[in-house]
């Protein structure tokens, strides 16, 4: 089997797209890839509507909580290969410095969050936005480990997202 990738998705409040993402990732990255999340200012716990589209992965929410970054920027904290800012906040805010200078892409998403309507309409932007967040996860776990391998040296990360976008 080939190496494990550590990716961390981050979001300014951890409870939503970094959550989804980090599900995604671990759902579909089929054991070569492993999600994490946090945030620069996490909410005590991630959205409802985010743990809902999780748990259609077959995941339980007690496995998802929001945290700060500052957890994977700490001593013992596992290294990370690819860090991924999905919303704007996070993407323009002083990020830590990342024990072994991972490769880095800013991957842009709605906040489902500020949705406004009833819960079947905030269902629906949560959806939409895990279908988006999905597009970009499946583009990432197909580049091969030759690709993976020389993400710091390239752009692969920053095509997904425009490729995805155009998609």
């Amino acid at each position: 089997m080939s190496r494990v990738y550590n990716v961390l998705f981050l979001c300014t409040h951890n409870s939503a797209r970094s959550v989804m993402a980090e599900a995604l990732l671990n759902k579909l990255g089929a054991g070569r890839f492993k999600g994490f999340s946090a945030g620069s200012y996490p909410k005590t716990q991630p959205n409802p509507f985010a743990l809902e589209q999780v748990a259609k992965l077959g995941f339980s929410a007690d496995q998802f909580s929001s945290k700060s970054w500052d957890v994977f920027a700490a001593p013992g904290a596992p290294a990370m290969d690819i860090i991924i800012t999905v919303c704007d906040n996070a993407a323009g805010e002083a990020c830590p410095i990342w024990p072994g200078h991972p490769a880095t892409a800013h991957w842009g998403f709605p906040d489902p969050s500020d949705t406004q309507g009833d819960d079947e309409t905030k269902r629906h932007a949560f959806a939409a936005t895990m279908n988006a967040i999905k597009r970009r996860i499946d583009l990432l776990v197909s580049l091969s480990d030759e690709k993976l391998a020389h993400l710091a040296q390239s752009d692969t990360l920053k095509r997904i997202h425009s490729d995805a976008a155009t998609a």
